[in-house]
């Protein structure tokens, strides 16, 4: 079997991340826009900040929320930026990175950028 070149390079984020970061953003997102259907009173002393900060900075909690997309936004245009440094110009790889990158964050970018491609030896 041939060495790849690393054009086609990539690594799924681990589940932890994938599990971690969509329940936060699932949880957040519920916060913003449907705080009704959260039962605060069950989530103990975590569910009474939630609750507080719905009551007392829902103003804020709404610019977060776009602020946490436009980061992860901010980090799948990093992704492909990397993609190209790093030598990966399979189409379908650098979408797999930009859409990967856009869900989960740093948590892929991560591993991105730990990629070392190999280097062709010098004569």
């Amino acid at each position: 079997m041939a060495k790849s070149d690393g054009c086609d390079y990539f690594k799924r984020t681990s589940l932890f991340w994938l599990i971690s970061v969509t329940l936060g953003m699932g949880y957040f997102t519920c916060i913003v826009f449907v705080p009704e259907k959260i039962p605060f009173k069950h989530l103990g002393p975590f569910g009474s900040f939630c609750r507080y900060l719905v009551d007392n900075y829902a103003g804020i909690m709404y610019k977060g929320w776009w602020a946490a997309w436009a980061v992860h936004v901010y980090e799948a245009y990093v992704a492909l930026k990397k993609c190209s440094e790093k030598g990966i110009t399979n189409t379908v790889t650098r979408c797999q990175w930009f859409v990967q990158t856009f869900l989960f964050g740093f948590a892929s970018l991560g591993l991105l950028i730990k990629y070392e491609p190999e280097r062709p030896k010098q004569h």
